[in-house]
């Protein structure tokens, strides 16, 4: 019961904070909308970084297993640190995109409550109509983001097995093992990659019509 007294107070605390924050933009003309843009193009930033970071990894991995003398324990530290950005790659659009739908769904919840505000009905119906239209459009925004994001998990889950395979087996023996997961991890990135791409473009699609909306 505590801890969910405290887990409701946190989540209270943050919606007003929010909030708080949501009008003190609006009284120096920065409206949901506007946020709404930026934190796109932040998350669209954020999964072109992270895109960058997984060939980066890739490419990592690729010149381990091609590994021929020298110090094992260097080849894994180059390693482990492509794993550390990856993973920090990976967190950094997950935050990004929890923003977005922070943002996006507080718009459509004043838009909605602000229908209501209409005297003149056909003004009222097409606002409505624009609402069900950016949502629908959102909708297929968020959706093409999660599908990305899911995306990594499986990366990184097998990148750091490799990793820490390696790590408990500085040998020869280890590299070899390593060679017949590079496919696996090929496959990973080339279908993130692709997915990230698709979100990137659906991002601009997304803002493009919410600046001629």
């Amino acid at each position: 019961m505590k801890n969910s007294l405290l887990i409701a107070s946190s989540f209270s605390l943050l919606v007003g904070c929010q909030s708080a924050y949501y009008s003190a933009m609006e009284k120096v003309g920065y409206h949901k909308r506007d946020i709404l843009v930026d934190r796109v193009e932040d998350a669209q930033d954020s999964q072109k970084d992270a895109q960058e970071q997984f060939k980066s990894a890739l490419e990592q991995f690729k010149s381990t297993v091609q590994f021929d003398g020298g110090k094992l324990e260097k080849v894994y530290n180059q390693l482990n640190d492509e794993y550390n950005e990856s993973k920090e790659a990976a967190e950094a659009v997950s935050e990004r995109i929890e923003k977005v739908d922070s943002v996006a769904q507080a718009l459509f919840d004043e838009w909605q409550d602000e229908l209501e505000e209409y005297s003149n009905a056909r003004l009222k119906q097409q606002s409505a109509e624009q609402l069900r239209e950016t949502r629908r459009q959102y909708s297929k925004l968020i959706r093409s983001m999660r599908k990305a994001e899911d995306k990594m998990k499986p990366f990184l889950t097998a990148f750091n097995d490799n990793v820490l395979f390696l790590k408990h087996n500085l040998n020869a023996s280890a590299i070899s093992s390593l060679k017949g997961e590079l496919l696996n991890i090929q496959r990973n990135v080339d279908g993130l990659i692709k997915e990230m791409g698709k979100s990137i473009d659906e991002s601009d699609q997304f803002i493009k019509s919410l600046k001629t909306s």
